[in-house]
Formats: structure tokens, C-alpha cells, sequence
């Protein structure tokens, strides 16, 4: 079934011994009704597939394919995770982290309770984005002195369903150092605004539960992958890189 996703790949592209031996750790490709299931493997199972290895052509086999949506085990890694991510967005693929509570996640979603919240999300984020547009404008001509190369960063967060999803952040720094804007920004947690464009597109939430990086929610335990339950809550920099921290002294302990 891979080689029936990914037919035209190994027609324009020669594999070398270098490419062969370099490889990130093997996964083993599953098709089930337009869902391509991405998993970890020990030892390798199918056929050398070029794709998995080059950006640009797991883009074009993902946008001539069938598939509808890309679910993905957590155990390949957050490199792997990044790549896929990637590569699933610029195909226009969603892309979900796959856990053990995935079935949970589908049932929840469908409840009442939740087209409810998400209702109430969208109509509080637009009245607050109209309200301090005014300060927003303001952040980003100020942003725009400070950092003119870009204004805006995207960072790979996990929502609702393990859904793969960029958070939007005013960018706070320049030449990889933070800025004197970006530090009063991040303090009074002012950088997160552009986050109601993401409660906007159903994302994020104003009042569930706690936001999950990439890189955090990859080592969530069996018991904590239910909190990917429920749409993230909005958070500031300082919020989330404080929980990353007592993550990684969590898993460090244990």
C-alpha cells in the first residue's frame, strides 16, 4: 500500500548508498480509508522510499495522493514530527499526533457542549480583536523597527484531537536575541495577541486547557495525553517556556 501512495517518486529520483545509510529512525507507512498512518518501526519493513527522506518530494506525493489526513506516532521523534508537519502543510493535509486516546478524542468532539464552546471562543476573540486592535497596530509598527525581517513567528503547537497547528506570536527578536521591545511585550504577555486569530480559526480556546508545544506534548505520559482532549488555552512565552522546563525535570526525575 505505501508504493500505491507514493507511485511516481522512485521514477525521478536515484537513490545513492549515502542517502541509504543516513537515515533519521525507521516508520512504516499504513493506508486505511484516506488515512495515512505514519508509525515508528525497530527495523525496517518496506522498500527504500526516497520521499521520506526529501521535503520537496513528500510535498508533491502528498498533494497527488488520496489521502485526507496524516496521523502520526509521537515515538519517531520531534525532528521526524517537524518533517512531516511541513510537509503536510504546504500539501494542505491536516496533520494529527497519534495516541492512545485518539478514538476518546474523536467522541468528544462531536458533543454538544463543545460546538458550544467553540461558538462562545469565536464571538468573545473577535469583539477582544476589535478592542485592542488599536494597541496591535501600534506593536506592529513598533515590531517592525525593532525586527524588519519578520513580524510574525509560528511555533508547531498540538490542539484539539492532537491536531498539528502553527501558533501566531508578534516576533520579539533580532540577530537571535530578544529585543527591549520583545522583553516588555513577553512580560506583560502582550506577544501572545496575534494568538486570537488562532481561537479565530478554531485552534485555540480562551478557556480550556493548557497549551502543549510540539516538543512538550512528544513526552506526554499514557495518562497525559488525555489533557490533548480539549482546545488549548492561550498562553504567554514566559508561561510556556516555564512549563517546558518542569516537563523536562518531570521526565528527568522519573
Amino acid at each position: 500500500m505505501t508504493i500505491a501512495i507514493i507511485p511516481p517518486l522512485q521514477n525521478y529520483y536515484t537513490a545513492t548508498a549515502q542517502h541509504h545509510n543516513n537515515r533519521s529512525p525507521y516508520c512504516m507507512l499504513q493506508w486505511r480509508q484516506n488515512q495515512l498512518w505514519v508509525k515508528s518501526s525497530a527495523e525496517e519493513k518496506q522498500p527504500y522510499l526516497p520521499s521520506l527522506y526529501n521535503e520537496e518530494l513528500l510535498v508533491e506525493c502528498l498533494k497527488h495522493s488520496p489521502v485526507k489526513l496524516v496521523s502520526i506516532d509521537p515515538k519517531l521523534g520531534e525532528a521526524s514530527l517537524r518533517f512531516w508537519a511541513r510537509a503536510c502543510e504546504q500539501a494542505h493535509k491536516p496533520t494529527f499526533l497519534r495516541t492512545s486516546s485518539a478514538n476518546q478524542l474523536f467522541k468528544q468532539s462531536n458533543q454538544p457542549l463543545g460546538w458550544l464552546q467553540h461558538t462562545i471562543d469565536w464571538i468573545i476573540a473577535l469583539v477582544l480583536l476589535l478592542l485592542v486592535s488599536p494597541l496591535m497596530l501600534g506593536l506592529v509598527v513598533l515590531t517592525q523597527v525593532y525586527s524588519p525581517k519578520s513580524l510574525f513567528s509560528y511555533e508547531w503547537y498540538v490542539g484539539e484531537q492532537g491536531k498539528f497547528f502553527k501558533a501566531i506570536k508578534f516576533h520579539t527578536t533580532a540577530n537571535h536575541n530578544i529585543t527591549p521591545l520583545g522583553h516588555w511585550m513577553c512580560k506583560y504577555g502582550l506577544d501572545g495577541l496575534p494568538q486570537l486569530l488562532n481561537v479565530l480559526r478554531g485552534e485555540m480556546s480562551l478557556t480550556s486547557s493548557r497549551c502543549w508545544t510540539l516538543e512538550d506534548a512528544i513526552q506526554l505520559s499514557l495518562e497525559g495525553q488525555h489533557q490533548l482532549n480539549k482546545l488549548p488555552i492561550i498562553q504567554n512565552s514566559w508561561e510556556v517556556q516555564t512549563d517546558s522546563e518542569l516537563l523536562h525535570l518531570d521526565s528527568q526525575t522519573l
